[in-house]
């Protein structure tokens, strides 16, 4: 259900990591709760961020809701489209609707994540 190359925090982000870039987003669970997505606040290009701290929020027709990042580090790139196309992040969370990329500072701190096996089992203990 949520894809096996990803890493998971209990806010309900994911992250991918290549190269020692872990590219964000939020998981199709998060979507889900919080239904159409209408704007999406993403801080600039630049911006050093820590592990589990807030670094945006996404507004639906329903609620806001903060973004916690799932590692620290220096943000490198947004997506630029979410500005535009808020409705990306309900329409592909995993691929168009990714939110930001980070050099990450230090990668060890991917092990205290969740894989896409316990991160369902968080899910559906949740529910």
């Amino acid at each position: 259900m949520y894809p096996n190359n990803l890493k998971y925090s209990e806010e309900h982000e994911w992250l991918l990591e290549s190269n020692g870039i872990a590219t964000i987003g939020i998981t199709d669970f998060a979507v889900d709760s919080l239904g159409d997505i209408v704007f999406v606040e993403l801080p600039q290009k630049g911006t050093q961020i820590n592990q589990f701290s807030t670094f945006g929020e996404v507004e639906s027709v329903k609620a806001a809701s903060e973004i916690y990042t799932p590692i620290s580090g220096e943000i490198i790139e947004i997506n630029e489209n979410l500005e535009t196309e808020p409705e990306l992040l309900n329409n592909s969370p995993y691929e168009n609707g990714w939110l930001i990329k980070v050099k990450m500072s230090d990668p060890t701190e991917i092990e205290k994540l969740m894989d896409s096996k316990a991160y369902e089992q968080f899910v559906n203990s949740e529910e």
